[in-house]
C-alpha cells in the first residue's frame, strides 16, 4: 500500500469525463442519488444524513490513505455524472475501486469511463500491486463494469453483512 502523504487530490480527465475532488456544491446531486431508492439499491444509505456522512468520509479518504474518491462530471457540460473510487478499506491493504453514476446518466458508458481511468491511476500511476471490487450478486451493471475492466472473481465474501463479491486485477495483467 503506497501511504505517501497527498495534500490535494490529483484530477484525472478521460476523453469526455472528469475526475475531481468533491465539492461542497456537489452533495445535493449525490444526496438525490443515495435518496433515489432504484438507483442506490447497493449502496446502503437513504437519508441526507448519512448521505452527508459518506460524502465527508469518501472525501477524507484522501488525506488518511493518499486515496480516495473523486467527483465525475462531464468535461463538455459540466453535468455531475456519478463518483469513482479508488481506496482502501478500514480493514484491507488491497486498493478498492467503487464507482457510481446518478440515474439520469445511465446508458451512457460513465460508470466504466470513470472506473477506467480510477483503475489505471490505481495500477499504473501509484503502482498498486492488486486492485478489488466488492459487488452484490444482483448489482448487473457493476458485474458488466468490473469485466470490462478486466476484473476476475477471486471470492465470496461480507461486507456490513450484505453478501459480496470479490472481483481482482493486478497490476500487469491483461484485460479481458
Amino acid at each position: 500500500m503506497n501511504t505517501e502523504f497527498v495534500t490535494s487530490v490529483p484530477s484525472l480527465r478521460t476523453e469526455r469525463l472528469l475526475l475531481r475532488a468533491y465539492r461542497r456544491e456537489d452533495f445535493d446531486a449525490f444526496a438525490a442519488h443515495l435518496a433515489d431508492p432504484v438507483a442506490a439499491a447497493h449502496l446502503g444509505a437513504n437519508d441526507r444524513q448519512a448521505a452527508w456522512r459518506i460524502f465527508c468520509s469518501q472525501a477524507g479518504l484522501w488525506l488518511i490513505h493518499g486515496a480516495g474518491w473523486w467527483t465525475v462530471e462531464e468535461k463538455e457540460s459540466g453535468e455531475l455524472v456519478g463518483n469513482v473510487g479508488a481506496f482502501f478499506r478500514e480493514d484491507c491493504i488491497v486498493m478498492e475501486l467503487g464507482w457510481n453514476t446518478y440515474r439520469a446518466c445511465w446508458g451512457r458508458g460513465y460508470a466504466s469511463e470513470a472506473a477506467a481511468a480510477a483503475l489505471h491511476h490505481a495500477l499504473e500511476i501509484r503502482r498498486e500491486p492488486k486492485v478489488r471490487a466488492v459487488i452484490a450478486p444482483a448489482n448487473e451493471s457493476s458485474l458488466r463494469v468490473a469485466r470490462r475492466l478486466g476484473l476476475t472473481y477471486e471470492a465470496d465474501t461480507e461486507i456490513h453483512g450484505k453478501a459480496v463479491g470479490v472481483y481482482t486485477r493486478e497490476r500487469g495483467s491483461p484485460v479481458g
